[in-house]
């Protein structure tokens, strides 16, 4: 579960390397999300201290997609899921990623969504 204030590890390339969520988009008064479930995020910390090759900059608002939580997710077989950290991918304004690659693996169910372009471009799939 993902609420307000929540400290997110970005899983891509795009230069971040933590954020902030300060919206949950999807609904009125929606207050917490899931995976799959788009936020709104602000850049905390950078990966790397040149911000020459980063993508991003500090403090900009970039909306993201949910990729890992710490919530145990169960699937249809009865298998719990349960990752290590809460972490999201970065997205632009058409909805595409922000960054070329992603770390960690995804879950198969962004598979069959509309996200088939995100598991292309991820290292694994579970």
């Amino acid at each position: 579960m993902i609420q307000l204030q929540t400290i997110l590890k970005v899983a891509d390339n795009s230069g971040a390397k933590t954020a902030r969520c300060i919206k949950v988009l999807g609904g009125f008064k929606k207050r917490i999300a899931k995976l799959g479930d788009t936020i709104v995020v602000s850049i905390q910390t950078l990966r790397n201290k040149s911000k020459k090759t980063s993508k991003v900059k500090k403090g900009q608002v970039y909306k993201a997609l949910i990729v890992r939580t710490r919530l145990s997710n169960t699937k249809n077989t009865g298998l719990c899921l349960k990752f290590k950290d809460n972490a999201i991918i970065l997205l632009n304004k058409q909805g595409n990623p922000v960054g070329t690659r992603i770390l960690g693996p995804l879950l198969r169910t962004f598979q069959k969504k509309t996200f088939q372009k995100f598991t292309t471009l991820a290292a694994g799939l579970i």
